[in-house]
């Protein structure tokens, strides 16, 4: 829907970048399922050529994921990491990237089992840490890649002092906006040049479909990801990029319900006397609770907490009945895992302890049930450890 002024979060998150369809008047955006199409004549300059590079739905989806953002554009893709290795293709052979310690495993298996291979060098720093950001700067550092919260421990960066540091040496600030959505974090307003999505997570929201993006803010930027995700070819499907539409239309519903009960099982877990810590940003004791509170829009449905061992924490997990162990995050359903051996399994076991991935660390992503049935499921598995 078209609009001269400024959309709220849910009136955007329904319309933007959307129009009903001018064949038929549909309010949702059609799927389009063909691999080509048929051109008025040679050299029209008409833009459907192929299904690789340009389809209705998916286009409709970045066009969505860029407004709701603030960015220039948006490009989809296959999964999550796709769209890092997408932006991770924007630099050539020497490039420095300083990244932050914390992220998903796979991030961490892609940079370091794939891409130092090919000649790109990574500093993994505390970004917690402006001093520590400073320290590792080199002349041929072009990104700070900034995962925040992070994944799995919570941890908060402050994303105005890192687009500061990083644009004073002519880098790019690179975010990874998962675990919040732009309707809890909008780090382009906050100076970042490029956001990255898993679409699998919260912006799906139903566990149903496995996608990425990238939103960009410089013309030099959204032009070359055009030509990679083109070139590559690793795009979204049309069915994949409706799921993700549809998933929007409800996503600030979503976030505030996924937060609301999530504040709750935190102060819940934070004062059961067989949990030994809680890692969650809404916490007074979380250490960069004011530092979240002034740049996210919500502190999200995403917890940690630790057990004390090993064995407690395998014992509770085996105890579970509604909240399910699974790896992913972000759906309506509520997912439990254990991320030293699942989601940063690829880290070595040496780097998980340095970064607090240990072994009695349980991740919580807070679904929409009932926040009653859920702290019931988990008091009953503490009991049992």
């Amino acid at each position: 829907m078209a609009t001269d002024s400024p959309m709220g979060p849910h009136t955007a998150a329904i319309h933007a970048g959307q129009e009903p369809d001018p064949t038929t008047g549909a309010v949702m955006q059609p799927v389009y399922f063909t691999s080509t199409y048929r051109q008025p004549g040679v050299g029209t300059g008409w833009p459907y050529d192929y299904a690789r590079t340009i389809n209705p739905t998916r286009r409709a989806l970045e066009r969505a994921l860029a407004a709701l953002e603030g960015g220039l554009d948006a490009r989809c893709f296959a999964s999550g990491m796709s769209a890092i290795q997408a932006v991770l293709l924007l630099l050539k052979s020497g490039d420095h990237l300083i990244v932050s310690r914390n992220v998903y495993g796979g991030t961490y298996r892609l940079f370091e089992g794939v891409y130092r291979k090919f000649g790109l060098d990574f500093s993994w720093v505390d970004t917690t840490d402006l001093d520590a950001i400073r320290r590792a700067f080199k002349p041929a550092t072009k990104m700070l890649y900034v995962e925040t919260p992070a994944n799995p421990t919570l941890s908060v960066t402050d994303l105005r002092a890192c687009a500061r540091l990083a644009h004073a040496r002519g880098a790019r600030l690179v975010v990874d906006n998962t675990f919040l959505s732009p309707v809890l974090q909008m780090p382009i307003a906050l100076g970042a040049d490029l956001v990255i999505h898993s679409t699998t997570k919260y912006l799906n929201g139903h566990s149903d479909s496995v996608g990425g993006a990238v939103i960009s803010t410089r013309t030099e930027d959204a032009e070359t990801l055009a030509y990679l995700q083109n070139a590559v070819g690793a795009i979204l499907s049309p069915m994949d990029s409706f799921f993700v539409l549809r998933g929007l239309k409800t996503l600030p519903l979503r976030m505030a319900r996924h937060e609301a009960s999530a504040r709750k099982i935190a102060a819940y877990l934070n004062r059961h006397r067989k949990v030994r810590k809680v890692h969650y940003p809404g916490l007074k004791s979380h250490p960069q609770h004011g530092l979240a509170g002034r740049q996210q829009g919500g502190f999200g449905g995403m917890i940690a907490f630790q057990l004390g061992t090993f064995g407690k924490a395998k014992k509770f997990l085996g105890r579970l009945r509604l909240c399910a162990l699974a790896e992913s995050l972000g759906g309506v359903e509520t997912l439990i895992s254990h991320p030293a051996s699942m989601t940063h399994g690829a880290v070595p076991a040496a780097e998980r302890r340095r970064i607090g991935v240990l072994p009695d660390l349980v991740r919580i992503s807070v679904g929409l049930e009932d926040v009653e049935d859920l702290q019931a499921d988990l008091e009953q598995a503490l009991k049992g450890i």
